[in-house]
Formats: structure tokens, C-alpha cells, sequence
């Protein structure tokens, strides 16, 4: 249902700085801790002892210790020791390959041969100075298609989010999508609008006027397994748009990375990264608080709508043209998925 061999975004690295964190990934429950000079590690979540789950242990001198018998890791999934007992017939646990880059902790669930840091999906912004970024975690209990299917159309904003960034403009521009290898990108350019809420805060962020006329663009971008990055902006009509000089504009990229927990429920990490004004802490901090609430909202509605599918999961769903985008990264992922199947 999800593919295996890739790179997921399983923790944030302030999650496990001073204790283990248990996080079920891809069905797979994995522990993650910072081992031997503070690297990070992931290793089953099972203690090879009594099965007990070795997240509820602690770290002791970068070696994982279980909470029920003192059974001690180490970061390659087999036992160091236990007091007053002999270990050296223990089995091993699982060891999963892990990176922490770009302010995120990465795993990669499938097959550990397949596992290549140059698959990382490279993200530009986070090595910059000139880019400020700022985000959180949602617990979500939806398929993580779905998640999916709501970032590549941008319609509902005009109904879910019809008081932060939802306009009518939204509904009666057409998208265009394109694919590029397995990449799928669908555009959305809105000219000589007034800006929404939310960004008419941010033309004020910097330093702009807010209320007179602009053009609009969102230009969303899936790469599997699930991370979906989205452009988005607002600059003075008759600039440029999308191309104008910054000094007319405020634009930034909405960070999705999705990661499945179970084929119901995902890890949803959520951010904006901007390049304008990045050293303002308190715009930061803003951006990040209506954007939480921007999200907070699409929460209920994508666990409603999971329910439905749930308790009828023979019904047709209506494909439409505002579907397009959603419609071509389930091929990816189901061509993906096949190539899983028959390897």
C-alpha cells in the first residue's frame, strides 16, 4: 500500500534528544535514539529478551537500555549485555538506516541494501541562510493518499479555509498539471485578486502594502513516496507575478512531508519555508501559528472523510478535472508499488 525502499521523515531531532522515541513507520515499530557520539539510530522496537518495547528503555553512554531487564542495544541491533547474564546466543533486532539532514530525522523501512543517501530528496532551502523555516507535527487518522489528494488541489481552501487563505478566485481558475519523470506538478495563477488573510499578513511581513491588488500563484509538487512541496505567493498586480522582483512580492514553500504510520493513519510534518525577512523570529513564530491553524482545519475533515471510505469501501469516487493532480500521483505511487511486488 506504501512504498518501502524510500526515505520518510520519521522524527524531528528534537524528539529524541535526551530520551527513545517509539514511532511506527510504513506498519514497521522502530525505536529511534542518539547512540556513540550523539548519531542517530533506529532499531526494532522489540527487546530480543521478552518482546518488551525497547522505547520505553533509556540511553546510558549511547547504548539503548531496556526498562524491563536491563537488556543494553547496540546501534547494529545486537545485545551488548544484560546484568548477570550471558549474551553472546542472543538474536539480533533489526537494524533500519537512518540520516538526520535538512533539520529532520529520515528512515528508510524496505530493503536496507536498496537504502542510498543520494535518494534523499534534496531540499535547497533548509542549507540557507537566506530561508527561514518553521513547522510541527499532526497525528492524522487518514490514508496517507489522502493526504495526498488534498495538497495536490488546493480548491477546498476556499471552503475548508474560507477565513485564512480560501478566496472564490481559487474555484474559478483552472489548474494545470504536468508530469515529469514521477514527479507530478499542478499550477494555479490567479492575477488581480485582493490578497487573503493570511497573506495579506505576510505582505505586511515584508513590508508591503496589503491592500491593493495581486497576483496569486500555487504550484504544488509531489516526489514520492509522499512529499508534497508547494510554491505559493502573493505579489503586486502588474509586476510579474510568480517572476516578480521580490521587493513585490511575499512567497515561500509549503513543506509536506507525509509519512505513513498504518494504511489508516500518517505522521503529518508541516512547515513554511520563506526567503524574505528570515532572521524576523516573530514573523516566524506567526507564520507557524496560522499555519497550524491552516492545517488544524483540514484535520477533521480528512479523518471524517477516511470513516466514509472505511465503511464503504466498495463506492466509486468521482474523478474530476480539479482531481488531476491527485489522480496522476496515485500512478506514480501504483507503479511504484508494482515494481516493489515484483522485485
Amino acid at each position: 500500500m506504501f512504498p518501502k525502499n524510500a526515505w520518510y521523515v520519521a522524527c524531528m531531532p528534537e524528539e529524541i534528544d535526551d530520551k527513545p522515541l517509539g514511532r511506527k513507520v510504513c506498519n514497521e515499530a522502530i525505536v529511534f535514539y542518539r547512540g556513540p557520539d550523539n548519531v542517530v539510530a533506529a532499531l526494532e522496537d522489540f527487546c530480543p529478551h521478552r518482546g518488551a518495547p525497547l522505547s520505553l528503555g533509556s540511553v546510558v553512554e549511547g547504548k539503548l537500555v531496556c526498562g524491563y531487564h536491563g537488556l543494553e542495544m547496540g546501534c547494529d541491533g545486537k545485545t551488548i549485555a544484560m546484568p548477570g547474564q550471558r549474551v553472546r546466543g542472543f538474536p539480533a533486532i533489526r537494524a533500519y538506516p537512518v540520516i538526520e539532514r535538512y533539520g529532520f530525522v529520515w528512515v528508510w523501512p524496505g530493503d536496507p541494501a536498496q537504502a542510498d543517501e543520494a535518494k534523499l530528496h534534496r531540499l535547497e532551502w533548509a542549507e540557507s541562510p537566506e530561508w527561514a523555516y518553521g513547522g510541527g507535527l499532526y497525528h492524522i487518522g487518514c490514508d496517507y493518499r489522502l493526504m495526498i489528494d488534498n495538497l495536490m488541489d488546493l480548491t477546498h481552501e476556499t471552503y475548508v479555509h474560507a477565513t485564512s487563505i480560501g478566496q472564490p478566485e481559487i474555484d474559478e481558475t483552472p489548474t494545470k498539471t504536468t508530469t515529469e519523470g514521477d514527479e507530478v506538478i499542478t499550477a494555479r495563477h490567479m492575477e488581480n485578486i485582493m490578497a487573503p488573510p493570511f497573506w495579506r499578513m505576510a505582505l505586511r511581513g515584508n513590508h508591503l502594502a496589503d491592500d491593493v491588488p495581486v497576483d496569486r500563484w500555487q504550484i504544488c509538487r509531489f516526489t514520492p513516496p509522499s512529499h508534497v512541496l508547494i510554491e505559493v505567493g502573493v505579489a503586486h498586480a502588474g509586476n510579474g507575478g510568480y517572476n516578480a522582483d521580490a521587493k513585490f512580492k511575499a512567497s515561500s514553500i509549503v513543506v509536506d512531508f507525509i509519512t505513513p504510520e498504518t494504511e489508516t493513519s500518517i505522521w503529518y510534518f508541516w512547515g513554511m519555508a520563506r526567503n524574505f525577512n528570515p532572521n524576523d523570529k516573530a514573523l516566524t513564530a506567526s507564520i507557524r501559528e496560522g499555519q497550524a491553524k491552516i492545517f488544524g482545519e483540514d484535520l477533521e475533515m480528512l479523518e471524517r472523510q477516511q470513516k466514509n471510505l472505511s465503511a464503504h469501501p466498495h463506492r466509486a469516487l468521482l474523478k474530476l478535472n480539479i482531481d488531476s493532480g491527485g489522480v496522476q500521483s496515485r500512478r506514480v505511487l501504483d507503479r511504484i508499488l508494482a515494481a516493489e511486488s515484483a522485485s
